[in-house]
């Protein structure tokens, strides 16, 4: 059963002006560990890359708490929503600390889309209940 959706259109033009402004601290507020660690990777060899990889992770995020229905509000918060890729490229939510003891106890599961061209991002979330059978 579905339990909400969510989707988020980010301008990545917008992300690189706060990353011009701020530097690294928009990134460091926004990726958990592991994402930027790939952030680093991409943005070192491609800075448009970078910009596009962080555009999109916000843009996820954003995404997911609308799905969620909390907005950014605990216990949402970006550091603790991370999105991954399986082996296969296809993008994945792993949630961590609180956030991940609230949904769990929810019961709910999440599927994501992420895409970005030019100058925007865009992602979908979908969250279910589990079916308990």
């Amino acid at each position: 059963m579905i339990f909400g959706i969510g989707t988020d259109v980010c301008d990545v033009r917008r992300i690189r002006a706060a990353a011009q402004r701020n530097g690294d601290r928009f990134a460091l507020r926004v990726l958990s560990d592991g994402e930027l660690k790939v952030w680093r990777q991409r943005g070192a060899r491609w800075p448009e890359r970078g910009l596009r990889y962080l555009a999109t992770r916000f843009s996820a995020k954003e995404a997911f708490s609308k799905a969620v229905g909390l907005g950014m509000r605990m216990p949402m918060a970006w550091r603790l929503c991370e999105i991954a890729n399986l082996p296969s490229g296809k993008p994945v939510i792993v949630l961590h600390g609180a956030l991940k003891d609230w949904f769990e106890a929810q019961g709910l599961q999440a599927h994501v889309t992420v895409s970005d061209e030019t100058d925007y991002a865009a992602s979908f979330v979908v969250v279910e209940r589990k079916v308990i059978e």
